[in-house]
């Protein structure tokens, strides 16, 4: 059996992102799959999960391998909540269902790696925040926080990460950097995960501004 890299991919699909801002994520995140499909490492490792979150939370991708995925349109509601908590709850779920554990015969999944976008705040700050310690505890190789637009706030994704990007706009030449590092970070977690090192993530590029 072939050690999987499990990515769950969580996006702010809230009212605010109607227009522009979701066709830009579209594209941005079409394109990364693209990218990573150039890696063979990654065509044979890499499984993909993309849970979307506004008012309800949907796993609108389950765990897929890379070379399986097909490609959906992401779509959001044109006004309503944010349920971030929620999402994280979900993702909790998955992780527990999914990832394969090393036993004392045989090597499990390597450490997963989670990806949260937003452009605003949780609705639900109180789930949130009840929610960070158990995902933390799920040992997660990575996990990066993407603050996206003017009115994204970064001190929610700092609760829960050190790794925060910070995106001025929501439009498609940014998300399309930004998708390029996610890329690049999804590359480099492949290859220190088989030295059996934390992933050490690559300096993001000058128009991705690191929150410190």
């Amino acid at each position: 059996m072939n050690r999987r890299l499990l990515a769950y991919f969580l996006l702010d699909t809230s009212g605010s992102m109607s227009g522009e801002p979701i066709q830009a994520l579209n594209n941005g995140f079409y394109g990364l799959i693209n990218m990573l499909r150039t890696d063979p490492q990654a065509m044979d490792s890499l499984h993909i999960s993309v849970i979307t979150f506004d008012r309800e939370v949907r796993n609108i991708i389950p765990l897929i391998d890379l070379p399986s995925f097909q490609p959906i349109e992401i779509k959001c509601p044109e006004s309503g909540p944010t349920h971030t908590g929620e999402a994280l709850e979900m993702v909790c779920q998955l992780v527990k269902a999914e990832l394969i554990k090393s036993t004392p015969t045989q090597k499990g999944d390597w450490k997963p790696l989670l990806f949260i976008f937003t452009d605003g705040k949780p609705s639900d700050i109180q789930k949130y925040r009840s929610f960070i310690p158990q995902v933390r505890a799920l040992d997660f190789g990575a996990i990066v926080g993407c603050a996206a637009g003017p009115k994204a706030e970064v001190s929610f994704l700092q609760e829960l990460t050190p790794d925060v990007v910070k995106l001025d706009t929501t439009d498609a030449n940014m998300l399309t950097t930004f998708f390029k590092w996610v890329s690049s970070s999804i590359e480099m977690g492949g290859k220190s995960q088989g030295t059996g090192e934390s992933i050490t993530l690559p300096p993001p590029p000058r128009e991705l501004n690191l929150v410190v």
